[in-house]
């Protein structure tokens, strides 16, 4: 039996500093900005019905537990619908409906220019908690299409307003033992009191109707979920699903309770930003750059505001060294 709909759970990219704007342009002339160029380099099995069926479907296609073993690219059950709600479609919080004309870019984390199959690839290793697929490969290219495709459509609608964030970061470290409490009263009745979600069926392979938030079939904490702000603006938009009604406060408290628990690691994160004052501010793992002057729990649970400012003087430090180093 395959849902109609996938429920919701819980991804948000690094774009470079205009400090680095010189670097970021030279860099793209060296990445296919239109992969694939033509009609002829798109095996004719990748399709945008494909793609959205993998969207849909991740967990059955390419999850841990597919039918071919040599198709079980995602790590966990989820679907990217977990995440993406209404396979995408939806605008707001994490819509795909505008991501095709926002690559190629700079990725911070990467520090390297990143197209949309690079996107999709991160999105397999960190919040799907899996492994890369090929980049010619007829699940990523379809997965691309489905994409660009819901973009095209956006664009004919006359490009309706884009709703943003209706989260405002409070100044103040996040409180995860208040978190506990929100979690219990708006969430646990759908994720479980153990965040371990609830499944479509007994097999895992359909997915789940509401995914878990942490535990070992959840993102990794490589995931741009596991940031706090990241988790709060999702979560401030979008939960409980159906009926948004959290204040600011209590979406960045359940936040911070959620990314407390235990969830999958990822191997090598201290290879993420090589450039460490592209960091995020809430960056929950370091490296850090040198000399940051913060504890670890601040730079886990805030507040972030003197974080920010910090790392607004680092970069407007680097750029004038760099501008004095081309004379």
């Amino acid at each position: 039996m395959k849902p109609s709909e996938k429920g919701a759970g819980f991804l948000v990219t690094i774009a470079a500093t205009a400090a680095f704007g010189a670097a970021v342009v030279a860099g793209a002339l060296l990445i296919d900005r239109a992969e694939p160029v033509s009609d002829e380099l798109i095996p004719p099995e990748a399709t945008v019905e494909y793609g959205e069926r993998l969207l849909r479907y991740t967990a059955e296609l390419i999850g841990p537990n597919a039918e071919d073993p040599s198709m079980r690219y995602s790590g966990s059950n989820l679907d990217c619908a977990s995440c993406h709600l209404q396979n995408g479609e939806s605008a707001g919080t994490l819509s795909l409906l505008l991501s095709t004309p926002r690559y190629p870019r700079h990725s911070g984390r990467d520090g390297e220019m990143q197209d949309m199959r690079a996107r999709i690839n991160g999105c397999m290793e960190r919040s799907m908690d899996g492994r890369r697929l090929p980049r010619d490969s007829v699940e990523l290219i379809s997965m691309e299409l489905y994409i660009a495709s819901l973009s095209e459509r956006y664009a004919g609608m006359g490009t309706p307003e884009h709703p943003g964030t209706t989260f405002v970061e409070p100044n103040r470290r996040a409180d995860a033992e208040a978190g506990r409490e929100i979690y219990a009263e708006h969430c646990a009745v759908c994720h479980g009191e153990n965040g371990e979600g609830l499944l479509e069926t007994g097999d895992p392979r359909n997915g789940y109707t509401f995914p878990p938030l942490w535990g070992p079939d959840s993102y990794n904490d490589g995931a741009g979920m596991h940031r706090v702000l990241t988790a709060s603006r999702f979560v401030k938009d979008r939960m409980p699903l159906g009926a948004p009604n959290l204040t600011s406060d209590e979406a960045y408290d359940v936040a911070a309770f959620i990314n407390s628990q235990p969830r999958p690691q990822k191997a090598n994160l201290e290879a993420d930003f090589p450039n460490r004052i592209l960091r995020p501010v809430d960056s929950p793992y370091g490296p850090y750059a040198e000399g940051i002057p913060f504890l670890e729990d601040q730079l886990k649970y805030g507040p972030f505001r003197p974080i920010r400012e910090w790392y607004r003087e680092q970069r407007e430090a680097q750029a004038a060294a760099l501008e004095d180093e081309r004379g």
